[in-house]
């Protein structure tokens, strides 16, 4: 077990304090997770629609990011950290109000790099969005004690 396995199960057990930017953005956490992978479904608020109804595609970054890097977490050595370096969002159709099951996974990983791969599917299965991001790796030495307790979070 590393940290970032400790910390998916305390998300999807719901005992994990979430960092502030989660609870700002209303991220949520994850319903589930095993080694390469991460799965949570979000249901979006009126508050985040635009105008003609449709879900505003820098929250679903935002939402691909955070799914990216959790799946990383199921990976990553005990001794690492991990960044996202690249982040690419294909919005296929108009995301609506309704849930969305977000599954993320590790499809490649070396030393220092790992690459990910997201969908975004309505609760009928029909995929809306994909994204694909790399996490680099990085050890917690490069990082003042204060910071890297918080990354941890």
């Amino acid at each position: 077990m590393t940290w970032g396995t400790e910390r998916l199960d305390e998300l999807k057990a719901g005992t994990a304090t979430l960092p502030p930017v989660v609870r700002t953005l209303r991220l949520g956490g994850i319903d589930d997770w095993g080694e390469g992978w991460v799965r949570k479904t979000w249901n979006p608020t009126p508050e985040l629609a635009t105008p003609d109804g449709s879900l505003f595609g820098g929250y679903l970054a935002a939402l691909a990011d955070q799914a990216l890097a959790l799946a990383a977490l199921s990976v990553i050595p005990h001794d690492r950290l991990c960044r996202t370096v690249n982040l690419h969002v294909n919005f296929l159709r108009v995301g609506r109000a309704h849930p969305l099951v977000i599954e993320a996974r590790v499809v490649a990983q070396t030393r220092q790099l790992v690459t990910l791969r997201a969908e975004f599917r309505r609760p009928d299965a029909v995929l809306i969005a994909d994204a694909t991001a790399q996490q680099v790796l990085m050890a917690f030495d490069h990082w003042p004690a204060e910071q890297a307790a918080v990354a941890q979070q």
